[in-house]
């Protein structure tokens, strides 16, 4: 067997996540199929990479040589494909990843006003979205790290902290009993049935919390926001949100008391240089969206006379 660049990836995705799990979501494939992978790799490298237990995967010092070797290979490829795609289309694209936000659209129109020319690429998992910025596949990614739930974040990244803490909310049917208050309890809500996207990284375990906390045990069901987002307006479930949500006829938007589930923002980039590109225009377009949220836009009135500060920022 000849060791090709997607071994390489797949012993360094295992060696970082520390586990064949998360690696093989990370890389996109099949646990069987990586662990498979795996096995072929440590047969023709003629030892084990890694020591396998309980808690996770350790590098063996036979790993450890071939991890030493492995990182800078694997960045001299990903500097190879970004010249080469930008020679290609006669210029360089900024490749932009990002988790679900409101931002988004005003944070691509502002960065094309100013010249550059973004792609998107979406996924749930923010810290899928952090090693392809490390593998280079991504030049910067927009991303949300849930409370209680610390991302792996990778040793040459360089991260920004746009919001330190954002309160979760949660979005019920407009015609919910709990609607006629601003501000909704859990307790309000421990009849209803939930739903909760597990896959979004660190989530279900904070929601967990959350409920074990406030002392409720609401049925919950699991399926993505957009699903959740249908089965609120007809009334099926109640679902966390993001403040920026705005309510709808038939959906409506409340904080939760004590604010007790929030996320921190991060903007991640390779260089500092590729940072200071892009933050000013995210900058711009969260707090635009923030405005526009009526929930939130109160919650940050509020904050601000607490702490005297501007509770949302002026964009010139």
């Amino acid at each position: 067997m000849d060791l090709e660049v997607r071994h390489l990836r797949a012993v360094v995705a295992i060696a970082e996540t520390g586990s064949l799990h998360r690696a093989a979501r990370q890389l996109g494939v099949a646990q069987p199929s990586l662990s498979t992978q795996l096995r072929r790799i440590e047969q023709a490298l003629g030892g084990a990479l890694f020591v396998r237990a309980r808690s996770g995967c350790r590098p063996t010092p036979l790993g450890r040589l071939v991890l030493s070797r492995a990182r800078p290979l694997l960045a001299e490829m990903r500097s190879l494909v970004a010249d080469a795609r930008a020679a290609a289309t006669g210029g360089p694209q900024l490749r932009v990843g990002s988790t679900a936000s409101r931002a988004l659209s005003g944070w691509l129109r502002r960065l094309r006003g100013r010249g550059q020319d973004p792609t998107l690429h979406m996924n749930v998992s923010p810290n899928a979205l952090l090693r392809m910025v490390a593998d280079g596949q991504l030049d910067v990614a927009f991303v949300h790290e849930v409370e209680g739930c610390p991302l792996r974040i990778p040793r040459e990244l360089c991260v920004r902290v746009l919001v330190e803490r954002e309160p979760q909310f949660v979005s019920l049917p407009a015609d919910h009993p709990a609607t006629a208050k601003p501000v909704v309890t859990l307790a309000d809500l421990a009849q209803d049935r939930w739903m909760i996207d597990p896959t979004v990284d660190g989530e279900w375990d904070a929601v967990q919390r959350m409920f074990r906390a406030a002392g409720v045990n609401p049925a919950v069901l699991h399926g993505d926001y957009h699903t959740a987002d249908a089965l609120v307006a007809t009334g099926e479930v109640v679902t966390v949100c993001q403040p920026t949500r705005v309510p709808r006829p038939d959906m409506a938007v409340r904080r939760l008391h004590g604010d007790p589930l929030g996320v921190r923002l991060l903007l991640a980039a390779r260089t500092e240089t590729d940072l200071d590109g892009v933050r000013p225009a995210l900058e711009e377009a969260y707090w635009e969206s923030a405005r526009q949220a009526p929930a939130y836009r109160e919650w940050l009135e509020e904050d601000g006379r607490r702490e005297r500060r501007p509770a949302v920022p002026a964009i010139p």
